[in-house]
């Protein structure tokens, strides 16, 4: 696990809350995973820690909300961004805001609305159940 995601869990008290920036809900602090927020990894590599910054960062569970977010961003762009807006509206406050995890969770859920039963073209399904089983709506 890398430094700046040790200091992240510490500074928004994630071991107590037991959720990430996006609000699913989390176990083991090695199921999270940090997300780039402002500048993309694939445009790190020139950086100095290759964007792994707190300014540059959110921590998500990977196996969910991590993975859905970069479904999110092949299918429906707007809805990416306006979800990392709230990431990074957390991360300039400084604490994880239950606002901004209702606001998350409402783009989620039309996003679902949208996009449920829509199948890649290998046939898997766009949404896994899994994605939405979250803090504020559990299936």
């Amino acid at each position: 696990m890398r430094e700046i995601t040790r200091q992240m869990i510490k500074k928004y008290y994630l071991n107590r809350l037991k959720y990430d920036f996006m609000g699913y809900e989390f176990d083991r602090n090695e199921e999270l995973s940090f997300h780039h927020l402002i500048v993309p990894k694939r445009k790190c590599q020139s950086m100095e820690h290759k964007g792994y910054e707190e300014w540059n960062g959110a921590l998500l569970v990977q196996d969910t909300a991590h993975e859905y977010l970069h479904k999110i961003e092949i299918y429906d762009r707007d809805m990416f961004l306006a979800i990392t807006m709230q990431m990074i509206d957390e991360n300039l406050k400084g604490h994880l805001d239950i606002d901004n995890i209702k606001i998350i969770n409402d783009i989620l859920e039309q996003f679902e609305k949208e996009y449920w039963g829509v199948q890649t073209p290998r046939g898997n399904y766009i949404i896994k159940e899994d994605y939405t089983k979250r803090l504020l709506l559990k299936k």
